[in-house]
């Protein structure tokens, strides 16, 4: 019996691409570039499935194409917004993404960006390197303590609430976050702090937070959300850290009242145009610039491979994959 055909569309980890090798009868992306439409619209009429991620923009015009074999997208990661979910649907094509492995990851990064930006240290380590630093001085590059501040987190899902309890336990941070419904959790060890507060509203938050931390998905809703009015809100001296997806900035208005002074800086692993970065951007000292490392460990990758791999069995099985999003 002929095993099903999957297409992966970028490099994974080896033993990742081993364990599906034993599993499907796939093909590998070997030159790991991004695939073009041609090309995606080919593997939809190709392949069985498509093991995807974030840099593969799947619209209603690759479901529709003449001949689609492909039933199943798999995606690599927890964001979708690069898929067409309602062409999806009306095509009958199942739709999977790997939450909770990446959780913890994340969370780091986001702390780590907060440390970066209010103690300066990305702008440390380029005054050290270039030879700039001149020996230690009590007034030196002064930053300010994470210990103490309150924290607003933007979206109260599983990363927004791994970032407050390591805020608050790390750092005694005041938590608190704004997002339009109570979270859902299932378990509490994934709950957030006990003293965390839900601010009043968003703008609110905005108002009396000296971290600003974005944890919501990519809908119409968050287009922008973070913008000129928005960030005008936020404290003289607040910092706006985004993990999430790019376009919930505007990324022209931030560049605007970071020029202003509107707010003290800001630290991003997500962007816009990503991989463009704006070159207004790589301009602030006050930046600190990742280039989307969230979830970018061997341990991370591993699972969200493995996860993905569990619902394309399931799924190709004709069976319910736990991760199903359409």
């Amino acid at each position: 019996m002929s095993r099903p055909v999957v297409v992966v569309t970028r490099r994974l980890p080896e033993a990742i691409e081993q364990e599906l090798a034993e599993r499907f009868d796939v093909r590998l992306n070997r030159n790991d570039t991004p695939l073009s439409p041609v090309a995606l619209a080919e593997a939809m009429k190709s392949a069985d499935a498509l093991l995807c991620t974030v840099t593969d923009r799947i619209t209603a015009q690759h479901f529709s194409v003449p001949g689609r074999r492909a039933r199943v997208l798999a995606n690599f990661g927890v964001g979708v917004n690069h898929i067409d979910l309602d062409a999806a649907r009306a095509a009958g094509v199942m739709v999977t993404n790997t939450p909770d492995v990446l959780t913890d990851d994340t969370a780091d990064v986001a702390i780590g960006l907060m440390l970066m930006t209010m103690r300066r240290l990305s702008e440390g380590e380029r005054h050290a390197r270039t030879g700039a630093w001149s020996g230690w001085r009590p007034t030196h590059m002064l930053g300010r303590s994470l210990t103490g501040k309150r924290l607003g987190i933007v979206g109260y899902g599983r990363i927004g609430r791994a970032v407050a309890r390591r805020a608050a336990s790390a750092f005694g941070m005041q938590v608190q976050w704004w997002a339009p419904r109570e979270p859902t959790i299932h378990d509490e060890a994934t709950a957030g702090p006990a003293n965390a507060q839900r601010a009043q509203s968003f703008e609110e938050l905005l108002r009396s937070s000296d971290v600003v931390s974005l944890h919501c998905p990519a809908t119409p809703e968050t287009y922008h959300l973070m913008n000129e009015h928005t960030m005008s809100l936020m404290l003289p001296d607040a910092v706006l850290i985004n993990t999430s997806r790019g376009n919930v900035i505007d990324e022209h208005a931030l560049v605007h009242v970071l020029r202003e002074r509107i707010i003290g800086g800001a630290g991003l692993d997500v962007y816009e145009f990503e991989p463009t970065v704006l070159p207004d951007l790589r301009d602030f000292e006050t930046v600190v610039l990742l280039p989307h490392l969230g979830s970018a460990t061997v341990e991370t990758r591993h699972a969200m491979g493995r996860r993905a791999m569990h619902n394309l069995e399931l799924a190709l099985a004709g069976e319910a994959p736990p991760d199903r999003v359409a």
